[in-house]
């Protein structure tokens, strides 16, 4: 009887609070209705192309005023300084967030989920093994390695998750064997693993259940993809691609040097180079000063064919060089990337030139071809051997120089150093060329 009037009177209360017993019935079970939830997805390579798309897309959530953003992550890992950059946003979200692994965050995708408010995990969903590698395959330096371990485990400090298992991700020197990490490997944690230690909320099957879990099964779903533009972008910015473009850019230069004209190896070159500085400037690496450098670089160079001062050309490469560098996130990647370039564009410059020669196109213009032939009407000084002993007399004072007659033809002839008077004999024993030496008569009946 006591408990049916505590009813009646907590009935009126609502009631005189406005609320009917329908509203009541609906707002119970109406959980999460009026919401909305943007779903991101995290996907393929870590890299500076993805970071553009995060900080588009939570922008968007937030002028949109979402109430949450499921971060759905699926990738192998990828670049530190792009993970770190993406770290740093979650951080700084006001928005409730959970990262939802629906296959593997390793590496990169793992030190992600670790700055997301809370993780559910698919059922056959693993989160872990984050050594830091290179670009070769070969481990990073211990500096590296130090940097990036203190990141996993700031990561999990930062959500009150036991920073032991994020430094084991990312030091095989941890050894839990109990996971699956004894020592000289890397801990990785399936769904059941990271749920016992405290790295994952829950496990889920679909993206239904986890609306359920987190208390927002009738939110208002918002689903984010890449637009076109940014999926190329992320292409055109990836490590592997760089390199490509770049060796392609500048072999395309080079051959053309030896084409008529503008053809297709320009083309591919140019091309080349637009598509790796609108990959660049899409992932927001690349500013309208890199452009700038590059052109600039482009015409001094040019200017240098037909200048020829030397100082011209060493401006532009290292103008271009700079523009490169400029739209870099990793300058030593970038680094590699030309050094590359660089080594590609000799070797099939030297097989051009022993090939072709560089007799071709552009050289063609600028390199002088004419050359002398008595078929032209050009003649030659040619050595007269047959001169030698002849005798003859001086006509003008020799000087050394000047010029005397021999079996009636004059010749320019020069002494052997000493003077020699008008009319004296002379004899030829020397010629070179259109040289040809004379000693006086006397003196040869002296020897």
């Amino acid at each position: 009887m006591k408990f049916f009037r505590l009813s009646i009177l907590s009935m009126i209360v609502l009631l005189a609070a406005g609320l009917s017993l329908s509203q009541l019935l609906t707002t119970a079970s109406a959980e999460g209705e009026g919401d909305q939830v943007y779903v991101i997805p995290v996907e393929s390579t870590v890299e500076r192309g993805l970071t553009a798309f995060l900080e588009r897309t939570t922008s968007e959530a937030i002028e949109s005023g979402s109430d949450h953003i499921i971060f759905e992550i699926d990738t192998p890992g990828g670049r530190v300084d792009a993970a770190g950059d993406i770290g740093e946003l979650l951080q700084d979200l006001d928005i409730p967030n959970t990262a939802y692994i629906t296959s593997q965050a390793y590496s990169a995708g793992s030190y992600i989920a670790l700055n997301a408010d809370q993780i559910y995990m698919k059922q056959q969903a693993t989160i872990g093994s984050s050594g830091v590698i290179n670009s070769d395959g070969t481990a990073a330096d211990k500096k590296a390695q130090s940097a990036w371990i203190s990141s996993m485990v700031a990561a999990a400090d930062s959500n009150d998750r036991n920073p032991i298992y994020a430094r084991a991700m990312a030091d095989s020197s941890i050894d839990l064997p109990d996971y699956g990490a004894a020592e000289g490997q890397f801990l990785t944690l399936s769904p059941s693993e990271a749920l016992e230690v405290g790295y994952s909320e829950g496990i889920v099957q679909d993206r239904v259940e986890l609306l359920s879990e987190i208390g927002l099964s009738e939110a208002k779903i918002v689903e984010t993809n890449p637009t076109p533009a940014e999926n190329f972008a992320r292409f055109l910015t990836d490590p592997v691609v760089i390199p490509i473009l770049l060796s392609v850019a500048s072999l395309g230069l080079v051959v053309e040097l030896y084409s008529p004209g503008f053809g297709i190896p320009g083309i591919m070159g140019l091309t080349s180079l637009v598509l790796f500085f609108y990959g660049h400037i899409v992932a927001g690496l690349a500013g309208y000063e890199a452009i700038i450098l590059l052109v600039l670089g482009v015409g001094l160079i040019v200017t240098e064919f037909f200048v020829t001062s030397g100082f011209l050309g060493i401006v532009g490469i290292v103008a271009i060089v700079t523009s490169l560098m400029l739209s870099s996130a990793d300058m030593g990647q970038m680094a590699m990337s030309i050094g590359i370039a660089l080594i590609v564009t000799i070797v099939v410059s030297v097989i051009l030139f022993k090939t072709i020669g560089i007799n071709r196109g552009f050289f063609k213009k600028v390199i002088l071809n004419d050359s002398t032939s008595s078929e032209k009407g050009y003649v030659s000084s040619v050595t007269r051997l047959e001169l030698i002993g002849l005798e003859g007399e001086s006509l003008t004072p020799l000087r050394p120089s000047g010029t005397a007659v021999f079996d009636d033809e004059r010749l320019d002839v020069v002494s052997e150093g000493s003077f020699i008077g008008v009319n004296q004999r002379v004899k030829i024993i020397k010629t070179e060329g259109s040289r040809i030496v004379v000693r006086a008569q006397e003196n040869l009946k002296e020897e």
